[in-house]
Order: C-alpha cells, then structure tokens, then sequence
C-alpha cells in the first residue's frame, strides 16, 4: 500500500532520548522504546509501553507519522495507514 503520509512526513530532532516524557513526569519507567512524531518531534512511548505515549499524541494531535528513537533505528510508522516505511 503507498501511503502519502510517509511520504510527505518531514524530519525532526527528538526533544529527548533519555525516556518518555510523560512516563517520567507521572512517575514511571516502565516503557519499551520511545517514538517521535515526525511533525513536532514529541517522543513518546510506543504501543509495547502499558501508557502508548505515541500514540496517544497521534489520537490527540492528528500527527499521523512516527519514527523510532531507538539508537540505530530509522523506520518509520503511519497511524492512519498502518504501514512502515
């Protein structure tokens, strides 16, 4: 399937690297692996996470693209179109 969202998705620099923002601030440190949205590079936790982070900035902004934060990880995810790229 293409998708026109990973297509048209832009880069962005990861507000940080060290956790889930949100985890961090409600006081845990149980996330899997951080994601970026390719909009506004917020990172959040992704769906593996018990609080999926990710992708509730993806149902509260719309941001449909993100990508792994992951040291030495690039792919990236459509929420809308539920396909990597």
């Amino acid at each position: 399937m293409k998708c026109s969202h990973l297509a048209e998705a832009g880069t962005q620099e990861p507000q940080t690297t060290e956790g889930c923002p949100q985890c961090v601030a409600d006081g845990f440190t149980d996330w899997v692996h951080l994601r970026m949205c390719l909009e506004c590079g917020n990172v959040g936790c992704c769906d593996s996470s018990p609080r999926k982070h990710a992708r509730v900035h993806f149902e509260k902004e719309g941001h449909p693209v993100m990508r792994s934060a992951q040291p030495g990880e690039s792919w990236r995810w459509c929420y809308i179109d539920e396909v990597v790229g």
